[in-house]
């Protein structure tokens, strides 16, 4: 299976009914490339799969996470001109304007991956009764992420590194 199909609990599929649609760029009508579609069984398969992920992935310390994290965004930044090529063609942005998505879009997993360590509890007193309160941040659950259209690369970025970084398991849907 290439990139183009559905990555679901670490495998490229081609989804459930194997149906496809194209990607075409704005500019000129050509056909880029063309992608699995997903159906609901495959939403279901995701969700499955991010849910088995969940216990192992928000047991790491937030150290652990920090470093994905911040490979991620080495990772990124290295194919920086790659990302930029991609966006220009799929959503028709000016090529200066793709750089700085790209840029700007790595950027929020070195942000995450310092935030990440930072997961500071607090120790207060209650207001009536002058109890201790201790509130401790822990993973909740799935983060399932909508993105816009628009700035494709830089709104999922700035959705997936918090909830990573929080120790959520991730599922991505464009919109």
């Amino acid at each position: 299976m290439e990139c183009t199909d559905l990555y679901i609990n670490g495998t490229w599929v081609p989804g459930a009914e194997k149906t496809r649609f194209d990607v075409v760029n704005p500019a000129t009508e050509e056909v880029i490339t063309s992608v699995a579609s997903a159906e609901i069984s495959d939403a279901d398969a995701a969700l499955d799969a991010a849910e088995a992920a969940m216990k192992d992935w928000a047991a790491r310390t937030p150290r652990q996470r920090s470093e994905v994290l911040r490979k991620a965004w080495e990772l990124m930044n290295a194919r920086l001109e790659e990302f930029a090529h991609y966006i220009t063609l799929e959503n028709g942005k000016a090529r200066a304007d793709a750089m700085g998505e790209a840029t700007y879009a790595a950027e929020f997993f070195r942000w995450f991956s310092e935030e990440a360590v930072r997961a500071d509890g607090m120790l207060t007193h209650a207001p009536a009764s002058g109890a201790r309160i201790m509130v401790q941040h822990k993973p909740a659950g799935l983060a399932v992420l909508v993105t816009p259209w628009n700035y494709p690369a830089a709104m999922g970025t700035r959705k997936i590194a918090p909830a990573l970084a929080a120790g959520c398991a991730v599922i991505i849907k464009p919109a």
